[in-house]
């Protein structure tokens, strides 16, 4: 699992990525738990998720553009920063009367991630291949977020408890920072064919740079309608997060409600960490054996079971084994889609086709992320956790008679003249 990290530019890309997490974790918690003690509102609660997702559904096509025309290192580099100043504005929404600069703030940071998440996607399997090496690195990522969340989880509940929600993001800006410093410690990627297109941009007038948005759009649609594996995965994703994304919004409701107060979200949110964790290692044994469509097919399906078996619970020793399974098996079932995706689609269109299924993801957050609290006070969180599992097993079943059967691993060399 660990063999991707040899390469030294995936080891600052890794690391960067980790230390930029663990900020961001910090306020999962923290941002969440503070508008619902000022508001007492699950409506309000939901949409501080919401408000983190709409930039990218606004954004997502037009940032797969500007990943496949630029140079992806200095993008990285610039959204880390511009990510930074984002969360650094939130300190002037913790007055009272200013809750809706944390909405703007995170609408900003989200922004910036918009342009970060097609480059980092479209960057590693530049950087290690689309081999073996490839299902090592996602495999690592995904133990990275287990990690993360293990240790981001209760930290941010303690540090929120002792040293106040300033302090927290103050922290996340600088991890911000810190991950903008190892991208720019990265090898500079080699000219493309794409450096002609954004010189010949920069020369010609804003009609014919719109002009050339337009074009590359289309061709990454038309990359995507030719593909038939993406195209599946696609649908398949967008309603698997929407259901993810209903209980997603209700998790801090759940532990103040159901599961005996808001310091007992922490070990919730271990208990996906720890999830994660054992996640990853049955990633990397499996994502170059299995076959990828009834992999994600029994993902999908466990995912299910674990909803149902959280939302149901009165107490954190049931909720325990339930969130440790929705962590372990739903990393997986995000995993193995973007693998799969990684593998089939042409370097020189990943970054418009992640930006689709970036945005896609992001519409099925948004719907779910406010749809949740509304079904939650319609249906009680038992209902919502009935109806998320039967949308998540209809995604199972769609994997099965949708997605084309493909090899477990396709075999291409690591591009080394990137790795320093």
């Amino acid at each position: 699992m660990f063999q991707a990290l040899r390469i030294r530019d995936f080891r600052l890309l890794w690391g960067g990525g980790m230390i930029s997490a663990l900020g961001s974790w910090l306020l999962v918690l923290a941002i969440p738990d503070h508008v619902l003690l000022v508001t007492g509102s699950l409506r309000d609660t939901g949409l501080t998720l919401a408000a983190e997702f709409l930039p990218v559904l606004m954004l997502g096509p037009v940032a797969g553009v500007v990943t496949d025309r630029w140079d992806r290192r200095r993008l990285m580099i610039a959204a880390n920063l511009f990510r930074a100043g984002a969360v650094a504005v939130m300190l002037l929404g913790t007055a009272p009367g200013r809750y809706w600069v944390l909405y703007a703030a995170l609408l900003a940071e989200s922004a910036g991630g918009v342009l970060y998440g097609p480059a980092w996607q479209a960057r590693t399997p530049a950087i290690v291949g689309t081999g073996t090496l490839l299902s090592s690195a996602n495999s690592l990522n995904s133990l990275a977020s287990g990690a993360v969340s293990l240790v981001g989880g209760p930290l941010g509940g303690i540090l929120l408890t002792v040293c106040g929600v300033r302090w927290l993001i103050c922290g996340d800006a600088i991890s911000y920072l810190a991950a903008a410093v190892a991208v720019g410690l990265t090898s500079r990627p080699p000219a493309t064919g794409s450096a002609g297109d954004r010189a010949t941009g920069k020369q010609a007038g804003r009609q014919a740079m719109i002009r050339g948005v337009a074009r590359d759009l289309a061709d990454g649609w038309r990359v995507l309608r030719g593909q038939p594996v993406a195209r599946a995965l696609l649908p398949v994703t967008v309603i698997f997060l929407a259901a993810n994304a209903s209980l997603t919004a209700m998790l801090i409701p759940l532990g103040v409600e159901r599961l005996g107060g808001s310091e007992h979200l922490g070990f919730v949110f271990s208990g996906l960490g720890v999830g994660y964790l054992l996640g990853a290692p049955a990633l990397r044994a499996l994502l170059d054996r299995a076959e990828p469509r009834t992999l994600l097919t029994a993902t999908l399906a466990a995912t299910a079971a674990g909803y149902f078996g959280l939302f149901t619970s009165t107490s954190v020793a049931t909720a325990l084994p339930a969130v440790v399974a929705v962590g372990m098996f739903g990393s997986m079932s995000l995993v193995i889609p973007q693998t799969a995706m990684q593998r089939v689609i042409p370097d020189a269109a990943l970054g418009r086709i992640s930006a689709v299924f970036l945005t896609g993801e992001a519409a099925a957050t948004l719907i779910g992320a406010v749809a949740g609290p509304f079904l939650a006070q319609a249906e009680h969180l038992a209902g919502l956790a009935v109806i998320a599992s039967v949308v998540t097993l209809a995604a199972a079943a769609l994997t099965r008679l949708t997605v084309p059967r493909m090899p477990a691993a396709v075999a291409a060399p690591a591009q080394h003249g990137l790795a320093g």
